[in-house]
Parts: structure tokens; sequence; C-alpha cells
């Protein structure tokens, strides 16, 4: 069942095209990583499915609903979380997870709140106001946040840049167990291309705002005849004269 199905998908700014007639579908539990140079579409494409911004041409269905004509039914069962995305600092931490649960409208939400926070090890740092949290601590609130409405399609925009690697480990194991158990589709960018290696199902490569090549972290290893995920990213940001069509990595995503 595919959770989210985007088509021909374009974004102008100034006549400037960010996102260039993209067409992809995410499955359900499936974690897909959106990888990318800087510049290269990601967070732009990110916006258009939160609703955040408005696409110039395309389309957008999320659980089989255009999401401008059902934005609030659709919103209600999705989440984001990016490390670059402040919470109010002032706040304590349960402070703000009741203020986020009031926006979801999570019934038990305190109980749901004090499980997650647990999860993420940050139990006993309820009281304490965000502002004083060391910036792991902030990026593991942030995916509590995230979770809170128990969010059936989820956007992780660089969720672990801030965790040591010890952390990052954890919230690995924690998310694709979630993805599986939780039945939650999960589109998640990162720099990081051994995360992406253990966590991603696949990946859909961005570059100058079109989609360069698809397929699982292993097709595209051998289509490329790379050794790793890091050399892949390599091979794909810095040759813009590759042959798209034999970077499918022999998988099938809406076309592309």
């Amino acid at each position: 069942m595919n959770v989210v199905e985007v088509n021909n998908l374009t974004k102008e700014f100034n006549g400037i095209k960010a996102v260039d007639n993209i067409t992809f579908s995410l499955k359900e539990c499936i974690i897909t990583g959106m990888l990318g140079p800087n510049g290269a579409g990601k967070t732009t494409t990110i916006y258009m499915l939160l609703g955040l911004i408005t696409q110039t041409s395309g389309s957008v269905r999320i659980f089989n609903k255009n999401i401008a004509k059902h934005r609030q039914e659709v919103l209600s069962q999705m989440n984001f979380s990016s490390t670059y995305v402040s919470l109010p600092s002032n706040l304590k931490v349960m402070e703000n997870l009741l203020f986020f649960s009031y926006l979801y409208n999570v019934k038990q939400w305190k109980k749901r709140a004090v499980k997650l926070l647990e999860e993420f090890e940050l139990s006993g740092l309820e009281n304490k106001r965000t502002g004083q949290l060391s910036s792991g601590q902030i990026t593991r609130l942030n995916l509590v946040k995230s979770l809170l409405n128990s969010p059936k399609f989820l956007c992780l925009d660089e969720p672990t840049s801030s965790l040591d690697p010890i952390s990052a480990k954890i919230v690995r194991a924690k998310l694709k167990d979630m993805a599986k158990k939780d039945g939650i589709t999960i589109l998640y960018t990162s720099h990081n291309m051994h995360e992406v290696e253990q966590l991603c199902d696949e990946v859909i490569f961005l570059h100058k705002g079109k989609i360069k090549a698809f397929g699982t972290p292993e097709q595209l290893v051998q289509s490329l005849k790379q050794k790793d995920m890091e050399n892949v990213f390599f091979e794909l940001a810095g040759d813009g004269q590759k042959n798209e069509s034999n970077l499918s990595g022999g998988a099938n995503n809406g076309g592309n």
C-alpha cells in the first residue's frame, strides 16, 4: 500500500525550479531516505508534503487524500522532526509536550509523553526548561514531540545530526522498530551515509531538483559499482552526465 503518492511535483521560486517535476511513492512501514547535496530540493519537497508551502504544479496525495483539500485530516496523522527546528526554550519539557498534544488533540497525552521520554532516555527532565537541555537532549525531545500523536507518516530531517554515535545508534534502532511495529512510514534525510545504509529500506537521490536515482542502498551500490553509499553519494552528486535511466537500481517507484 502506498501511503504517499507524488506526481509531477514542481516548485519554482522566482522562476528557478527548486523541485523539478518529480514523481515517487512511499510504501507503508518503509523507511525511505531522501538524499542529495545541499540545495538538491529535499527540504522543499518535505515542506510541500507537510503543506507548509504550495507546489507550483503537480499533486501530493497522502493516505489517498489530496493534502490541499483534506489538510487538517491528513496532518493529524503526520508529524515532523528536524534538528534545525527549535522548541520554545522558555517552556519546560512537559509544557512543550502539552502544547503540541493540544495541537494534535492527543488523548491521554501525559501517559504517552512519559512513555516516549523513557524510550528516548529523557526521563527525569520533565520539569527542566528546554533551553537548558543539551543539543542531543533537544534532538531527542524533538523526536518525542514528533511521535506524540502516533503518526502513520513521519518526516525526519537529519534527526541524528547532533547526537553522539551511541545515542544515534539507539535512535536508529528505535525508529526501525517503530516503523515495523507501529506501522509508520518514514521519509528520512541524512548526510550520514553509514546511517542510511543501516536504516533505510530504499533511497531517493535528488540532484538539482530532479530524481537522479532510486533503489535500495544495496542496489545503488551495485548499479554504480561503488563500495558503499558514501561513494554512491560522491558519484551521483558530482557527475551530472550519468544516464539516469540506468540508475533505478532495478526497483520501481512511481515510474522513477
